[in-house]
């Protein structure tokens, strides 16, 4: 079983609630490539066949809001096809799963849920995301991630991405009817693009090397960077066709990748504050694993500064990854 590493929950300075602009830019932009897969690609005359009820899972829900934005956009854009095939009098009942991490806060997600919903909600424990790796190499001097590291460590996150991704699609084709449908949203680069180039990656590196300084410093021991990996994988477009069709429980029926914060837009991402922010949401339950609090602390406070000097010299093209499969 891999470790549980939820984003922070309640609704505190760090806290996921308060620190998910990325992700609900991506919704956003994802919500008109969710509405044409819908429109398209939805068989729902098949699905009306197995049952009354339309279910549909969110498997990274964190403690909302984001969640509830597009549970109920692709409500919406079922609601719209059943309309438009003139079956208004068979919409079904809907009934919404929200899952995540073991220790993810079901409570603030509960407590936040949208009163007038047009669903029936429920909350289900899990570990499905595929923003994580189960497991990291062992040892990974002066980093603490594979881009800029060697060949070999390298191969080896992208190995493990790719035994994870089959577990994972086998474990969701036993769950989804035939003809269901699911959507990933995840980071991406481009194919034949350096692992290095993409700018998530560029600012994880830079969380690695604000540890070494801190190395350097004598506030934390060499060993315990070098035993410390980021359990994450970023893939192109080519390496995901190639896990899917290699699994070959689903069909791919859409995958492109999009920048979620396009022109004008994307100057918040230059700024180093920005990023901090969103990683410390995210990422302080994996360093919480490894690292004291002061440590952390420490961490994050360091990292604005060197981020802005990267991003003053970098081109921001943050890119996501949206992939429809439906299941044979």
């Amino acid at each position: 079983m891999p470790e549980s590493h939820p984003m922070i929950g309640g609704d505190g300075t760090y806290s996921c609630t308060k620190n998910s602009y990325l992700q609900r830019e991506g919704i956003n932009y994802a919500k008109g490539l969710i509405d044409e897969t819908i429109a398209h690609k939805l068989d729902i005359k098949d699905l009306l066949s197995n049952s009354r009820s339309f279910k549909i899972a969110d498997l990274g829900c964190s403690v909302g809001p984001n969640t509830f934005i597009c549970m109920e956009s692709v409500i919406q854009a079922v609601k719209h096809k059943f309309q438009s095939h003139g079956l208004t009098e068979q919409i079904p009942d809907f009934q919404v799963f929200f899952s995540d991490h073991t220790f993810n806060d079901f409570n603030t997600l509960f407590r936040s849920l949208p009163p007038e919903r047009p669903y029936f909600a429920a909350g289900v424990p899990g570990c499905q995301k595929r923003s994580w790796i189960r497991a990291q190499p062992a040892w990974n001097k002066d980093r603490i991630y594979y881009t800029g590291a060697p060949d070999e460590v390298g191969k080896a996150y992208a190995i493990q991405f790719a035994k994870d991704v089959d577990i994972f699609l086998d474990a969701r084709a036993k769950e989804l009817v035939v003809g269901g449908m699911m959507v990933l949203i995840l980071p991406g680069i481009h194919n034949g693009i350096s692992h290095s180039c993409a700018v998530v990656n560029v600012m994880l590196d830079l969380l690695g090397s604000c540890l070494m300084d801190m190395c350097k410093e004598g506030l934390v021991s060499e060993a315990q960077v070098d035993s410390f990996n980021l359990p994450m994988y970023v893939p192109s477009p080519k390496e995901m066709i190639e896990l899917v069709e290699r699994n070959g429980s689903f069909k791919i029926e859409r995958m492109e990748l999009f920048d979620p914060v396009p022109g004008n837009e994307a100057q918040i991402l230059r700024s180093g504050h920005a990023w901090k922010m969103h990683f410390r949401a995210g990422l302080e339950a994996v360093f919480s694993k490894h690292f004291a609090s002061e440590t952390i602390d420490e961490l994050f406070d360091r990292f604005p500064n060197k981020a802005a000097e990267k991003l003053k010299a970098t081109l921001t093209e943050t890119t996501l990854l949206f992939i429809a499969l439906k299941r044979k």
